[in-house]
C-alpha cells in the first residue's frame, strides 16, 4: 500500500514536470543513503543523458524523511559553495539563495520536489506536482544541479545511478 502511494505520488509529481521535456524517459534512479539512513530516493528524467547539460532533464526527489525548507535551501547552498570553483560570491549567494525560497517547501515522507532544468535559461522548480517557482538563471540552475551531477558531488554513487552508468 505504501509503495503504491509513493509510486502514484511520484508519477503525478514527474507528470507536473514533463511538460518541458516530452517525451522523456528514465535516465536512471538511486537513493540517498549515508550510515544506514535513507533520506530520499532520486529520480534522474530526459530525453538523452544529460552530458554537459544541453538539453533539458528533470530530478525528482522523493524524501523518506521530514526536512524543512530552511535545512534544504542552506544545504544547497553549502554544496554549491563547496562544489563550485571559484565559489561565487557572497552576494550572488545570497540572491540564489532567495530564488529557492519559493521552490521549496517544508517536506515529509512521501512528499516529492522536482527540479527541471532549462539549457541557456534555468530551472524550474514543482512541489508535490504544484508548480512553485522558476529562476531564470542559467549560472545558478548550472550550480544547483551540479550539486547532484558534478564529479565532486558528496554522493557519487547516486551520480552514477542518476546517470545509467555502471560503478
Amino acid at each position: 500500500m505504501v509503495a503504491t502511494l509513493c509510486a502514484a505520488t511520484s508519477f503525478h509529481a514527474f507528470a507536473a514536470c514533463r511538460d518541458t521535456l516530452a517525451p522523456a524517459e528514465l535516465s536512471g534512479k538511486g537513493e540517498l543513503c549515508i550510515f544506514g539512513f535513507c533520506f530520499y530516493d532520486a529520480q534522474l528524467w530526459s530525453a538523452k543523458i544529460p552530458a554537459g547539460y544541453d538539453a533539458a532533464f528533470a530530478l525528482e526527489v522523493t524524501y523518506r524523511r521530514p526536512v524543512t525548507r530552511t535545512r534544504l535551501i542552506k544545504t544547497a547552498i553549502d554544496e554549491i559553495r563547496r562544489i563550485q570553483v571559484p565559489p561565487p560570491s557572497d552576494a550572488t549567494l545570497a540572491r540564489w539563495q532567495e530564488a529557492m525560497m519559493p521552490a521549496f517547501v517544508d517536506v515529509k515522507p512521501g512528499d516529492t520536489l522536482c527540479g527541471v532544468y532549462l539549457p541557456d535559461r534555468g530551472a524550474r522548480f514543482y512541489a508535490n506536482g504544484q508548480l512553485t517557482t522558476e529562476v531564470d538563471d542559467p549560472a545558478f540552475a548550472r550550480a544547483f544541479f551540479d550539486i547532484w551531477l558534478a564529479p565532486g558531488t558528496r554522493a557519487p554513487a547516486l551520480r552514477h545511478h542518476l546517470l545509467g552508468e555502471s560503478q
